[in-house]
């Protein structure tokens, strides 16, 4: 892992155009449990949802599967009066026959029934970031990725990215369509696709870690909260400066279902970790 030193960018270029902040939300915490459904609360999770965009927030991310469906129609009504200020990414690809419950499924004819289905619930005509939720091992990407293909030649989608994807699976889908974004599971806990976020910064894709604000093995807790009580601020928010000084181009899509918690999490954008607790954090 490379030191990372200087003043961090706060902003990165999607597919190297689009420039988004880094600090973004995750809108699956605003389903119910098993991810199923919507939250009881529904009222709430739009205010939540309002409150992230009012805040700066301008990359929402999403998938078919949250609900499933539920979470994308949320989104909609919630800020869908906000499309072209802010980028909304979705995924799709997997199927959901109960709470919890999460089947990859990468046949040609549900890709593309998952894409006309999220460009129905977004009520928009172009997705803006579309990513393969699981590439399914029972089908060739060459095959899932092709009707995502037409949907971008037709205009359907602007941006695809991947999910859960090692570095070969990277190349083999990039044969087919460019590829901006990868969202795997990466936090201070859990660093396991390290090789893969150090070839994407390479290659100006973004990493979207999902479960950023997990703050590492119970042996940091005393360093990891002895560094937030000197910058007087919470461990999670410590957990995602760390990821915004580990790589720039490292996306952040911290979920919550409260307002105050989402406000603690925007706020570690104003954590200025020291080179020296960056490395501290990251042995």
């Amino acid at each position: 892992m490379g030191k990372t030193t200087g003043k961090i960018s706060l902003t990165f270029k999607l597919g190297g155009e689009r420039e988004i902040n880094r600090m973004g939300y995750g809108g699956m915490q605003l389903t119910g449990t098993g991810v199923w459904g919507d939250l009881n609360d529904r009222d709430n999770a739009k205010r939540v949802l309002n409150a992230a965009v009012e805040a700066g927030v301008n990359f929402i991310d999403t998938a078919d599967s949250y609900g499933p469906y539920t979470n994308e129609v949320l989104i909609q009504e919630s800020i869908g009066q906000y499309y072209g200020k802010i980028v909304v990414a979705t995924k799709g690809g997997l199927e959901r026959p109960g709470p919890g419950e999460w089947v990859p499924n990468g046949r040609p004819e549900y890709i593309k029934k998952c894409i006309e289905g999220s460009l129905k619930r977004l009520k928009t005509e172009q997705i803006d970031l579309w990513q393969l939720h699981r590439i399914d091992p029972a089908v060739p990407v060459e095959e899932t990725l092709a009707p995502v293909a037409e949907a971008v030649a037709a205009g359907k989608i602007k941006y695809v990215g991947l999910s859960e994807v090692d570095i070969k699976g990277i190349e083999r889908a990039q044969k087919i369509l460019p590829i901006v974004s990868v969202q795997n599971l990466y936090n201070l806990s859990n660093r396991n696709w390290e090789e893969v976020l150090d070839y994407t910064a390479l290659h100006n894709i973004a990493f979207i870690p999902w479960f950023p604000l997990a703050s590492g093995p119970e042996k940091m807790q005393d360093k990891i909260g002895a560094i937030a009580k000197k910058h007087n601020t919470t461990v999670a928010e410590v957990a995602l400066a760390w990821l915004l000084k580990r790589s720039s181009n490292i996306l952040l899509i911290p979920g919550t279902s409260s307002v105050q918690h989402l406000r603690e999490n925007l706020q570690a954008v104003q954590v200025a970790l020291s080179d020296e607790e960056f490395e501290s954090l990251s042995k």
